[in-house]
C-alpha cells in the first residue's frame, strides 16, 4: 500500500493553516467594487455572474483581489442570500457618494484598556458631539474580539442599508485599535459606506475610511507599540544595573538555592526539586515554587559562577 510521506502531509497542512480564510461578511468588501471581468462585469452591490446568466457560486478572483485584506484568500463564496445558481438580477447599488440620505445617525464608541481606567472623559466628549447611541467596553487593544465595537459596526451597517447616513464617532483613533486591525476596520466601513469621525488627537475631524491616512496610521501605530516595548525594556535594564528588582517579589533565598543544588547533584528533575522546596517568606510562604522558578534559580547561579570563574 502506498503511504504519503509524513513530511509532505505536514507541509500541506502547514500551507492550509497559513492561508487566510474568508469570513461571513467578506462579500460586502467584494461588492464595494465593480467586477473587472469582462465576462461578468457585475456592478457594485451585486454578486458575480456566470456566462449562462446565473449567480456565480464564487466571486471572481480579479474582483476580491481588489480588497487588500482578501488579496491572498483562495476564494470568497457567494452568500446564500444572493442565491448562487439562480438567475442573475442586478441588485441596488450602494449609495453613491454625494447623494443626500434621508437622515443622519451618529453612533459613538468608547474603549478603555483596563478595568481600572475610566470611560468618563470619552463619554462626555461623545455626548457633547450629539451622538445618539454609545457602545462602550473595557478591553485591551490586544484582544482579538471586541464585542461592543462589533455591535456598533453591525448597527451602523443595518442603518446604512436602510438608506440612512451613518457616522461612527470615536474620541481618538487609538480607541479603535492599532496596526492591521485598524486597516481591516477601515475596509469594512468603506464597504458599507459608513463615515468615521475622531473628536480629538492628531486626526481630529472627519476622514474617508478608504483614504491614505489609515494606511499611514496603521504603520505608525505598529511602530508606536514597538517603541513603547523598547522603552520599557530599556527602563528594566537600567533598573537592573542600579540593583533594583524587576517583577514580583523574590521567593528564593540562599537556603532554597543550597537545597536545589544538592537535589540537582543527585539527578532529581526540576519538577521533583520544586516539590521538595518550600517558600519561606512573602505571600507564597509555605507553598512550593514552580519548576520555572527553580530553573531560573539554578540558571542564575550557574551564570554567576561562570562569570566568577
Amino acid at each position: 500500500m502506498f503511504h504519503r510521506p509524513f513530511h509532505l502531509t505536514c507541509s500541506v497542512k502547514h500551507i492550509h493553516e497559513t492561508i487566510p480564510r474568508a469570513t461571513d461578511d467578506d462579500f460586502l468588501l467584494v461588492e464595494a467594487h465593480d467586477c473587472p471581468m469582462s465576462t461578468c462585469a457585475a456592478p457594485a452591490g451585486s454578486a458575480c455572474r456566470t456566462g449562462r446568466g446565473k449567480v456565480a457560486a464564487q466571486y471572481h478572483t480579479a474582483r476580491f483581489r481588489l480588497v487588500l485584506s482578501l488579496a491572498k484568500v483562495l476564494n470568497v463564496p457567494t452568500p446564500a442570500l444572493r442565491k448562487p445558481g439562480s438567475a442573475w438580477v442586478e441588485l441596488p447599488r450602494p449609495p453613491a457618494a454625494g447623494t443626500e440620505p434621508a437622515r443622519h445617525v451618529r453612533i459613538g464608541y468608547a474603549r478603555a484598556s483596563t478595568a481600572r481606567q475610566s470611560l468618563d472623559t470619552q463619554l462626555d466628549f461623545l455626548r457633547a458631539a450629539d451622538v445618539g447611541r454609545v457602545f462602550a467596553e473595557k478591553v485591551s487593544t490586544r484582544a482579538t474580539t471586541r464585542p461592543e465595537l462589533d455591535n456598533a459596526v453591525a448597527l451602523a451597517r443595518e442603518l446604512r442599508a436602510s438608506g440612512v447616513a451613518v457616522t461612527l464617532v470615536v474620541h481618538e483613533h487609538k480607541r479603535l485599535g492599532r496596526g492591521i486591525e485598524l486597516v481591516a476596520l477601515a475596509e469594512q466601513l468603506k464597504a458599507s459606506g459608513i463615515g468615521l469621525e475622531f473628536l480629538t488627537g492628531e486626526l481630529q475631524g472627519s476622514h474617508d475610511p478608504s483614504g491614505v491616512v489609515f494606511t499611514v496610521l496603521a504603520a505608525l501605530s505598529g511602530m508606536e507599540r514597538e517603541y513603547i516595548r523598547d522603552r520599557t525594556l530599556e527602563r528594566h535594564e537600567s533598573a537592573r544595573k542600579r540593583g533594583k528588582a524587576i517583577g514580583g517579589a523574590a521567593v528564593a533565598d540562599d537556603a532554597m538555592l543550597s537545597m536545589a543544588l544538592h537535589l540537582r547533584e543527585h539527578n532529581h528533575s526540576l519538577r521533583e526539586i520544586a516539590t521538595r522546596l518550600v517558600i519561606a517568606k512573602g505571600k507564597k510562604k509555605g507553598q512550593h515554587p514552580s519548576p520555572a522558578t527553580v530553573l531560573r534559580l539554578l540558571r542564575d547561579h550557574d551564570q554567576a559562577a561562570s562569570r566568577a570563574g
